[in-house]
């Protein structure tokens, strides 16, 4: 079941990234940021408020937002610090490459999850799995390549450095996930709940540093209808993969994999959206990827 909701999840995410490609999308990127997370955060507020005022229904459906105490929220403010420096790095890149070229990148993601699926929590893959894995890395090279072919050089490139950066960031926090999950017995909806909220105020932090001080800055921001839909798909797609991990048998590096299927709706279908080059050369080294996921987990 675990795989299933993870693959529930990759979908929500897949049409997140759309949605969030064209939100940033010539616009300023932290208010965009602050926009999607703060979304989220009033998608989740009525489950706190039933919580504390009708506990027992919202225990009934499940939906119940635990009381916590002040060292697992400590623990929950370094995932908001992980995912906020790993936001604003995917943001800015995002904003200045094409779909086409990011998600792939970012696909590379369970590589780092599954060192650290090895190493901490001694999870420990077949053959195939391996091979799914290099497959992974692999495919993602040859984007590289392509990539060159629409102005973007790989080591030049800034923006480039930042996605990657994030990536790292990303599989970190994934890893981290686990540990809430399981060890702290965290339930989805309490996680969801306090990581949003500090994320808030992590950002409003920066915010006050990079972008309200600054007239030009504020002006160049525009409202568009994605941002909150951006924050609500991305909490959906959360609260399947949390579900996920609370199963004591679910593998994080199988369930990181399984996340980057979400890929086929970014390359796919936001090539063609966003008019995006090089579409039919991009659809091998996405062949390649998919093929990776399919060897974990079929493997």
């Amino acid at each position: 079941m675990w795989m299933y909701l993870g693959l529930l999840a990759a979908l929500f995410l897949g049409l997140h990234n759309l949605c969030k490609k064209h939100a940033v999308q010539g616009n300023e990127v932290f208010p965009v940021l602050l926009g999607t997370i703060s979304s989220g955060f009033l998608l989740l507020l009525p489950f706190y408020l039933g919580s504390l005022f009708f506990k027992d229904y919202m225990v009934s459906i499940d939906f119940y937002i635990t009381n916590i105490p002040l060292k697992t929220h400590g623990f929950i403010a370094i995932k908001s610090a992980i995912m906020a420096a790993s936001w604003v790095l995917a943001y800015q890149a995002l904003k200045h490459l094409p779909i086409t070229i990011v998600t792939p990148i970012r696909s590379a993601g369970p590589f780092f999850t599954f060192i650290g699926a090895i190493t901490i929590y001694q999870e420990k893959p077949n053959s195939w799995q391996w091979i799914g894995f290099f497959l992974i890395i692999f495919s993602v090279i040859l984007y590289s390549r392509i990539g060159k072919k629409e102005g973007i050089h790989f080591k030049r490139n800034k923006w480039i450095f930042a996605i990657v950066g994030a990536t790292f960031l990303g599989a970190s926090s994934g890893l981290y996930d686990k540990f809430l999950i399981q060890s702290l017995a965290l339930n989805p909806q309490t996680l969801q709940f306090w990581f949003c909220l500090y994320t808030v105020l992590f950002l409003l932090i920066i915010l006050t540093i990079t972008w309200f001080p600054f007239k030009e800055k504020r002006k160049a921001f525009t409202w568009r209808w994605t941002i909150p839909l951006v924050g609500i798909l991305l909490q959906i797609a959360d609260y399947f993969y949390f579900k996920a991990l609370q199963d004591p048998d679910a593998l994080i590096m199988l369930l990181s994999a399984i996340k980057r299927s979400q890929i086929l709706i970014a390359v796919v279908i936001g090539g063609f959206i966003f008019k995006e080059q090089n579409k039919r050369k991009k659809l091998v080294p996405l062949a390649g990827i998919m093929l990776g996921v399919f060897l974990i987990l079929y493997s």
